[in-house]
């Protein structure tokens, strides 16, 4: 027997549908509402986006790790967005307003540097204060101040072909992409290295290829050891007379093929020949390999080796370390950093 269209059963099951409908419409408007009130998100290019997931969830880092700057420091700069025209709740989301400026196709950010208020106490009236500022040199910034009474937070944002130094080596140079927004103070290190006359003690001493365990993309082989050898290239970069102060742990994402990264707190470090998704959260990722200077890389893997036992594991040492050369690229690269990665 067919049920009547006044069946008390019948209209509960469409009591039912209306409040399902209802509560879709709610949760549709929330979201909409949500992005037109935070236009920050989903708004940045992509190609931004691929330097900071180097310390996303996604890769194994914890999230909001990038981003935060250097607490206790003044950038100065010309100021194209005042602070107290310009307010945010953090660190971060001044950072991201910053990264929105470099969004064009046609290299530098219109806006590469931020500053941030973000100590009640100390900032009073200004606190909330996210400033704007343009450098005339990104690799060499203009601080303000610095120490323990300044209330500000700094950090820079190198846009497409800056923020881009050479490793020289006999064999070729390393062009490697620096990554400031994730690893600030490694990057402060590196940019102090620039000014230099020399790097003396600077060297690649250690190279292990790839092996049995990583095919030519780097991928790892399954059921393979991951080593040795570990597919990596070894230096130090502290300059011999110049006193090396620990280098704070930043993002330590999964490291890639082309990942530069400190061992510990440096000034020890390597180049990543291979991914190595078993390497969670070991080591702070400052740069990578722009892809075409790889090939240089795998050169010096391919020298002279002698073996070598460090803790109980095996190593292949260089016969002759390899000298550094640190410093500013001479000439721009245009868009050849396009492609690079941190993830």
């Amino acid at each position: 027997m067919g049920r009547r269209l006044n069946d008390p059963e019948q209209s509960r099951f469409a009591s039912l549908v209306l409040l399902l409908v209802a509560l879709f419409s709610c949760v549709l408007v929330y979201a909409v509402v949500s992005t037109l009130l935070n236009p920050n998100v989903n708004s940045r290019d992509s190609r931004f986006e691929s330097l900071e997931v180097v310390a996303s969830g996604g890769l194994g880092g914890k999230k909001g790790v990038c981003c935060r700057g250097i607490e206790n420091l003044e950038l100065w700069g010309a100021a194209v967005k005042w602070g107290s025209e310009f307010r945010f709740n953090s660190s971060v989301e001044c950072c991201q307003a910053c990264k929105t400026m470099c969004s064009g196709n046609d290299g530098p950010c219109l806006r590469d540097t931020w500053v941030f208020c973000g100590n009640k106490k100390a900032c009073g009236s200004r606190f909330g204060e996210c400033r704007l500022k343009k450098q005339k040199d990104t690799l060499s910034p203009d601080r303000q101040e610095a120490g323990e009474t300044v209330s500000w937070t700094s950090g820079l944002i190198f846009g497409k072909g800056e923020g881009i130094i050479e490793m020289g080596t006999e064999y070729g140079t390393l062009h490697i992409k620096l990554f400031p927004d994730c690893a600030p103070y490694s990057v402060v290190y590196i940019l102090e290295l620039l000014t230099l006359c020399h790097c003396a003690g600077c060297q690649i001493y250690r190279a292990e290829s790839r092996g049995k365990s990583w095919d030519s993309k780097g991928n790892h082989i399954k059921d393979t050891p991951y080593g040795p050898p570990f597919a990596l290239i070894q230096g130090i970069l502290e300059a011999q007379g110049t006193p090396f102060k620990k280098i704070p742990a930043e993002a330590c994402p999964t490291i890639r093929g082309g990942s530069v990264a400190w061992i510990g707190s440096g000034p020890e470090f390597f180049i990543s020949l291979a991914n190595h998704e078993e390497w969670k959260n070991s080591y702070t990722v400052f740069g990578s390999v722009l892809p075409g200077d790889m090939e240089i890389a795998e050169k010096i893997v391919q020298l002279p080796t002698k073996s070598d036992v460090w803790n109980n594991i095996n190593f292949s040492v260089l016969q002759k370390p390899v000298p550094l050369i640190m410093r500013r690229m001479k000439k721009s690269l245009g868009d050849l950093n396009a492609n690079v990665k941190s993830n």
